[in-house]
């Protein structure tokens, strides 16, 4: 059997295998390499390295009738074994579907990047005995001229494709600009919290971009940023020396999802966090689940004694706010109070504010 091999980028590789007949004989000979190649560890220097691969595979020519379709068809295969986990995924019609589907979004997605069509809506943080506002998220929004588009539709895709860079940066000086328009206004100007994604925390840029973004508003900034549990996790030397350097900056870090990841409470005391942000899965079932309400007990106990402000999340039912207010949480958000909102809506809730 003839095969011919070539690499087409930095770790991809194509291979043309000549002779082989159904899809069966097709995988056969994907395993037969994928055992040959990668079951023995290599050798470098003293040490022996593992690696893997993923393969994606397109036929000849129920898959493309030209190299170019046919290579297309095989990429398409290969990020559908990358998302599913599978060692190798061999391409159908429904794959090519999904990918052109996936690329006219990404499209549509840079277009609204060059148009200006993100807006962000705000949804309130209020403390828990006064309800007064104490703080508000901004989050990101796709304005198309069809209307707005779910987040979930859009954010995963900016986040594979890296577009979440330029927005994420482009929602930090958003609300930057949007808190110094309620100072101006002579508000009782709230933290606005920014929510951060794995790439942006990755990014080498990643302090100096979030300094020159608060640079553009009034000092000491009124910016807070929010970071998953499981992020932080990821590189935890590296990731409090970067909020170390944010700190210096005056912005304060808060604990995004707390309790669904995992972290170490030696780890948890060393990290220069201002607040945690319960997660709204335990507020779904913490009136019905006796384990679920001490669990949230024990993580407004353990933050308050790392002198830790506490923030619930997804509060959507009085009944909640009450055993929120008995358990000691400081701050909350939720359709109680608001769903998110436009900055005018919020402009108009800050200005209320004035005659409570």
């Amino acid at each position: 059997m003839r095969a011919r091999l070539a690499r087409i980028s930095g770790s991809a590789f194509a291979i043309v295998l000549h002779g082989l007949k159904g899809g069966s004989a097709l995988e056969l000979k994907i395993e037969a390499m994928l055992r040959e190649i990668f079951s023995q560890p290599f050798e470098l220097g003293s040490s022996e390295i593992r690696i893997s691969a993923k393969v994606g595979a397109a036929s000849f020519p129920i898959d493309g009738e030209d190299a170019e379709t046919l290579l297309r068809s095989a990429e398409a295969a290969l990020r559908r074994a990358k998302e599913s986990g599978d060692k190798y995924v061999l391409h159908v019609p429904e794959i090519t579907a999904r990918s052109v589907e996936k690329l006219t979004m990404e499209m549509k997605l840079r277009r609204a990047i060059e148009r200006d069509e993100f807006v962000l809506h705000y949804q309130p943080k209020v403390e828990l005995i006064t309800r007064r506002i104490a703080g508000a998220e901004a989050l990101i929004r796709w304005q198309t001229p069809e209307g707005l588009v779910p987040p979930m539709q859009f954010i995963p895709l900016m986040e594979e494709t890296g577009l979440i860079l330029e927005a994420g940066t482009w929602a930090l000086r958003k609300a930057v600009a949007d808190h110094d328009v309620w100072r101006r206004q002579g508000l009782k100007t709230p933290r606005v919290a920014v929510n951060v994604s794995a790439i942006q925390m990755r990014s080498r840029d990643f302090v100096h971009t979030i300094a020159t973004a608060i640079g553009r508003g009034a000092m000491p900034p009124g910016i807070d940023l929010e970071i998953t549990e499981s992020l932080l996790m990821e590189d935890i030397d590296g990731n409090i020396r970067k909020l170390q350097q944010l700190r210096e900056l005056g912005i304060e870090i808060a604990i995004d999802d707390f309790g669904v990841g995992y972290s170490s409470l030696s780890y948890l005391a060393r990290l220069p966090v201002q607040t945690l942000k319960i997660d709204r899965s335990f507020l779904a079932a913490i009136l019905d689940e006796s384990d679920t309400m001490m669990l949230v007990q024990t993580i407004i106990s353990l933050a308050h004694s790392l002198k830790l402000k506490v923030i619930a999340e997804g509060v959507e039912s009085e009944e909640q706010a009450k055993l929120l207010r008995l358990l000691g949480c400081d701050e909350m958000q939720g359709y109680l109070i608001s769903r998110p909102v436009p900055f005018e809506q919020m402009s108009a809730l800050l200005e209320r504010e004035r005659f409570i």
